[in-house]
């Protein structure tokens, strides 16, 4: 027995969004309807997870330890 396929309506976009989205669609030759569908599927099934270590580890390397050196300068007074 096949399981029924759930709907989902997506109320208030943005109409730029909405033709995005037909314009990608009849860029890979189907409807917005499957558009959506495959853009949710890869978005939230298939797209790789990464961690937070993943992502920090990720960041390129820059500057060095005295870019990044605390001052002790307090600034200057302020007369209230």
């Amino acid at each position: 027995m096949i399981s029924p396929m759930a709907q989902l309506i997506v109320r208030g976009l943005d109409p730029r969004v909405v033709d995005l989205l037909k314009r990608r669609a009849a860029e890979h030759g189907h409807s917005a309807e499957e558009e959506h569908r495959r853009l949710l599927v890869e978005a939230l099934v298939t797209a790789p997870r990464t961690s937070l270590k993943e992502h920090l580890l990720g960041i390129p390397r820059g500057g060095t330890d005295e870019d990044f050196a605390r001052h002790d300068d307090r600034g200057r007074k302020a007369a209230l």
